[in-house]
């Protein structure tokens, strides 16, 4: 076990290393200069103005030094939480102005990610199953998977906002509210999240209810399921070992599938105005705030990292031959 979570860690150090690394080395090498782009903005008298704040927003914003001593301060503010200023926010923190959009992603990506993966595992057992049902489940299940984000960011909205009118279509809550803990603003934000989580909700499942239907028919023609029929074992038994060994797939796929929720998200987000990270980015890359920009996306890695360790460790558990392996290794 020790093993075997050693090696995770140092596979995990290393992704984060180069993820980091990415994440510096790309805003630097894009076209456009951020103090530049701020500059415009205000009205400077004359050239020598110019070029003292100039001069002094550099040295604010560590662009005075050499890349390489950028890249040694880059590492130095990821690993002591200081992630600068950012241009678009100013004075605010990156730290700051991140975490105040972070809830609201999360918001839509837990529970898309969890409501789509379990229902979508279960309606693709239970179509696996019934041919009545998997007439349903299987080009419903293929349309759901077919549409982009940004299809269904335009259709949804449209459906239930403009033309039947019962969600709001845009933003995070009404724009006539103080966020306070009171129901008015709770059900605001239900509000506002509905139609963005239903997006991301609806492409996530089905490409779940596809993948666990077409391993369960699998499991259910086997020779060890045909060898446990041949022993006397009903057929309810029977399919309770093909879903478990086709959850084990799935549970694989849902950490290689989150980079591609993630993605999709910010889509959404950005088509429905949705103060989340996805719209923090646009503003960013909007306004050349690279550092904003930079600290989104390593907290994006971070999230990312911290899933996929956590489903290795709910693999361990849930598949007997891992652990058996690991134990055979460790003697």
């Amino acid at each position: 076990m020790r093993r075997y979570l050693t090696r995770k860690l140092i596979t995990y150090v290393l992704a984060f290393f180069v993820g980091v690394t990415l994440d510096w080395a790309l805003p630097h090498f894009m076209p456009g200069d951020p103090i530049q782009g701020m500059l415009s903005k205000y009205n400077v008298g004359s050239n020598a103005s110019y070029a003292a704040l100039y001069q002094q927003f550099s040295s604010e914003f560590g662009l005075n030094v050499p890349l390489w001593q950028q890249y040694l301060n880059f590492w130095h503010g990821v690993l002591t939480g200081n992630l600068g200023v950012s241009i678009y926010e100013n004075p605010a923190s990156v730290t700051s102005v991140v975490f105040q959009a972070m809830p609201y992603t999360l918001a839509l990506l837990v529970p898309a990610v969890l409501l789509s993966y379990t229902l979508g595992n279960r309606l693709g057992a239970a179509a696996a199953r019934r041919r009545f049902l998997d007439n349903w489940v299987l080009p419903v299940g293929y349309i759901f998977q077919a549409i982009p984000y940004a299809g269904l960011a335009l259709l949804v909205p449209f459906l239930f906002g403009s033309l039947w009118h019962l969600f709001p279509t845009s933003l995070g809550y009404s724009e006539n509210l103080i966020p306070t803990f009171d129901w008015t603003f709770i059900s605001s934000l239900l509000d506002h999240w509905f139609l963005p989580f239903l997006t991301v909700f609806i492409v996530s499942l089905g490409g779940w209810a596809i993948g666990m239907r077409n391993l369960v028919i699998y499991e259910l023609e086997n020779d060890s399921s045909r060898y446990l029929r041949a022993l006397g074992a009903s057929e309810r038994v029977v399919r309770g070992y093909a879903y478990r060994n086709a959850s084990l797939p799935q549970l694989s796929g849902l950490a290689l599938q989150l980079g591609v929720v993630i993605g999709g998200n910010i889509v959404t987000e950005i088509a429905f105005q949705y103060p989340g990270l996805g719209s923090l980015i646009y503003k960013a890359i909007s306004n050349e705030d690279y550092f904003l920009l930079q600290g989104i996306f390593i907290f994006i890695v971070i999230g990312v990292l911290l899933a996929n360790f956590i489903i290795d460790l709910v693999f361990i558990s849930v598949d007997p031959r891992t652990r058996l392996s690991m134990q055979g290794a460790a003697a």
